[in-house]
């Protein structure tokens, strides 16, 4: 299986150079991403638990789908994408943008667009990607990233916050 190409970019979000994933990731260089946050009509959130075999935040537990764009991707495409490949589902309306977050340590140095929309399911979870999936109260997230943020990636975290503070 061939090596995803990403575009590298600069601190603007800029496309710069491309180059492969392992690259990417061991020369730290900018790249981007999407998360996206499947809510149901209770208002519980769908978080995911990244498989052990990922090479990145193995077994934390994280935005219900997320991913790399990649090279030549929008951030809007790469995320219905996500959705599609992860969990196994797709939206019957336009995702949300919410915020962007820019590049740095927390966001494995990448550029994040981060997604919202509702859905009930049911998903089908790729296990090369997910080890577990379930549906969450919100209030729940809040007090268990409160108590044990180091179950969480990174990422998730400076979303949450983001999104908890409005």
């Amino acid at each position: 299986m061939a090596e995803d190409i990403f575009d590298v970019v600069n601190e603007r979000d800029e496309v710069i150079g491309r180059a492969p994933r392992k690259e990417v990731h061991a020369k730290g260089l900018m790249h981007r991403a999407v998360h996206v946050l499947v809510f149901n009509g209770k208002g519980e959130i769908f978080l995911q638990k990244r498989s052990l075999k990922k090479d990145r935040e193995p077994g934390k537990w994280d935005s219900s789908a997320a991913g790399h764009v990649d090279s030549g991707e929008t951030y809007d495409a790469c995320a219905v994408r996500e959705l599609q490949e992860e969990i196994g589902w797709t939206s019957s309306t336009p995702l949300e943008r919410l915020f962007k977050l820019p590049a740095s340590k927390q966001t494995d140095q990448e550029h994040v667009w981060i997604y919202r929309c509702h859905g009930e399911g049911p998903f089908t979870l790729q296990p090369e990607e997910l080890d577990d999936g379930r549906w969450f109260d919100v209030k729940a997230v809040e007090d268990w990233v409160r108590r044990n943020p180091d179950d969480f990636a990174p990422a998730f975290l400076a979303i949450w916050s983001k999104l908890r503070s409005g």
